[in-house]
């Protein structure tokens, strides 16, 4: 307002350019006496000049704000207009050119780069210019024709940015460095974003402390403290356990010292007590669920009743729709009567069959609950049954907790007998486990020296196994050397081998015969598969080394065995002469299948 009061007196050529101007920048404009050239209406609202302030531009305005402007009515066009200062005039660019452009807004900005500057602009003018659009904290000037101006307020820079890309012509003067196109912009300035970051921080305790006074507000109130336990307080515990009113409150009281750790020898009397106390009441609530059941039950036959007098009352209107329907009443109603007496009558069916339909349900429900004795029972001798058994029931709850009593009291002498026999041991006990001590040493002993006969006992087995195996080598050798040597007596020595497997059999060395296992079934037809796809026959070395892939635990002397109780399957056939001499088995089940 200082700016205004002192240049009252400049001239003005056209006043109504001179407010448009002044609006635009959110200033009320004045005359030369004082009065104001546009209504406040016209004027941004919330102007107030007896506090001289400027109120803060809408951001959202067009060509101020940081988003894309937004289009402006045709009626109401947004025009720059010629601004006069005591030292310079502004004048705005050409309407037809595209709007300066800007950088992104830091944040908390309130400092703007001004750049394009006449080289004889001096910080007088720079603050007479851009001191209307706020208070200035301060402005740092350059060489280069261009400064930085920080504001108070952050709307303040909205302002500033409105007079980018007016050209200032200082005084009257046409000379170059007295003219310059002015261009403002964002500016990005450590003390700026300092002050946005510190607000930043206050407005989250704020948020936090909200958040914590809320959830404090929806927090449910804290149960009362529960008091130690003491005799005083012990008893009238008790006074309020035998209260139905109180004995929720008395239960959790009861919970919480015996959780603590309350009872010792000293308060078990009066513990268990309360205990006992508790427990009377399991009766009390019994009898509640019963009576609470009976209710149950009035209320399911008070429904069953009403459903059956509406099921009623629902068959009288559908009779009543029946006879309207029958020809001596029909032919007297209208088209239109008789097409809602229809519509009636079907919504009528519709609901009493629902209505009947849930009737049956319940019906079937009680009797899937019903059992046949209950169906057989008298209900009169029923009823006398739960008179008597009443009396009976309390019997056997009082018996149950005199025995429940009475185990109470044997564990209580059980562990006085414990403790009193570990006081007393006596030296018998001591020889006793000495004696014991003894003994389990002279059974580890004993299983030590079984598990070494066992591991000896194996060791002989694996020898005779190995024993076996040589000895089925040796007599292979035997009998190929036989082949060799007598080829033309093949019968006499199919005989003789016959005659030595035999002999063979009653040393449980190879039994003629059927297999005798599922893993000798496998075995034969993995071995007939091998020998079959090489005609030409193969050693028991490379069909031995070709099944231990499968089977880790199987010896050749099996395989072999195996093959010569088969004679109708396999054969052995001699290849070579002299040192190249080779044994061979072949597949003949083919051939033997002919020959069975």
């Amino acid at each position: 307002m200082d700016f205004i009061q002192s240049h009252i007196n400049v001239p003005v050529a056209d006043p109504s350019a001179w407010a448009t101007a002044m609006n635009n920048l959110g200033i009320v404009p004045m005359g030369l006496a004082g009065q104001q050239l546009v209504s406040d209406s016209i004027c941004i609202q919330g102007f107030d000049p007896n506090l001289g302030i400027i109120t803060p531009i809408n951001p959202m305005m067009a060509g101020i704000s940081l988003v894309p402007p937004h289009p402006v009515a045709a009626e109401l066009p947004v025009i720059k207009e010629i601004i006069h200062c005591k030292s310079c005039t502004l004048f705005p660019q050409n309407p037809n050119l595209p709007p300066p452009s800007t950088r992104e807004r830091p944040p908390g900005c309130k400092t703007v780069f001004v750049g394009g500057l006449p080289e004889n602009a001096t910080e007088e003018i720079i603050k007479e210019v851009f001191d209307q659009c706020g208070e200035i904290v301060a402005i740092r000037k350059s060489k280069k024709n261009f400064c930085h101006i920080r504001f108070s307020e952050e709307f303040m820079v909205d302002k500033a940015l409105y007079l980018s890309g007016y050209r200032m012509r200082i005084g009257s003067s046409t000379d170059k460095k007295d003219s310059g196109r002015i261009h403002v912009d964002f500016a990005q300035a450590r003390d700026d974003l300092y002050e946005w970051e510190c607000k930043q921080r206050l407005l989250a305790r704020e948020e936090r402390h909200r958040q914590k006074i809320h959830e404090e507000q929806l927090r449910p109130p804290s149960p009362p403290p529960i008091m130690h336990y003491s005799e005083h307080e012990a008893a009238l515990l008790a006074e309020k356990l035998k209260d139905d009113n109180k004995f929720s409150e008395a239960t959790a009281v009861l919970f919480t010292w015996i959780d603590r750790g309350e009872v010792n020898r000293r308060s078990a009397n009066h513990f268990y007590s309360m205990i006992q106390s508790a427990n009377s009441h399991v009766r009390r609530l019994m009898n509640e669920k019963a009576q609470h059941e009976e209710e149950m039950e009035l209320a399911k036959e008070h429904f069953k009743n009403s459903l059956l007098a509406i099921l009623t009352q629902f068959e009288q209107i559908t009779a009543v729709f029946t006879a309207a329907t029958r020809q001596k009443a029909w032919d007297h109603f209208s088209k239109a009567q008789r097409k809602n007496i229809d519509i009636w009558r079907k919504q009528c069916e519709e609901l009493r069959n629902a209505h009947s339909e849930e009737i049956m349900g319940i019906r079937r429900e009680e009797e899937m609950e019903m059992s046949d004795e209950d169906l057989e029972e008298n209900p009169c001798k029923k009823m006398r049954m739960e008179d008597m058994g009443r009396p009976t029931c309390a019997l056997r709850e009082e018996n149950d907790s005199l025995r429940w009593q009475l185990d109470a009291y044997r564990n209580e002498v059980e562990l006085l007998k414990k403790e009193q026999g570990k006081m007393y041991r006596t030296e018998e006990d001591h020889t006793q486990e000495q004696q014991l001590h003894f003994l389990q040493q002279t059974m580890q002993n004993m299983q030590q020296q079984l598990l070494r006969l066992q591991e000896e006992l194996k060791g002989k087995e694996l020898e005779l196994e190995q024993a076996r195996d040589e000895q089925h080598y040796l007599e292979g050798e035997v009998l190929s050397l036989r082949e060799k040597v007598g080829q033309t007596s093949w019968p006499y020595f199919n005989g003789t081998a016959a005659l030595y497997h035999h002999q063979e059999k009653n040393n449980d060395a190879v039994i003629w015969g059927p297999l005798r296992s599922e893993k000798e079934a496998l075995l034969l037809g993995i071995i007939s598969t091998f020998l079959h796809v090489h005609p030409f026959g193969a050693n028991i070395e490379y069909l031995w080394s070709y099944i231990q892939r499968l089977d880790t635990k199987i010896s050749a002397s099996e395989l072999e065995r195996l093959m010569v109780r088969l004679p109708n399957m396999f054969k052995q056939e001699f290849s070579g002469v002299g040192a190249t001499l080779e044994k061979r088995w072949k597949f003949c089940g083919f051939e033997g299948l002919k020959t069975v």
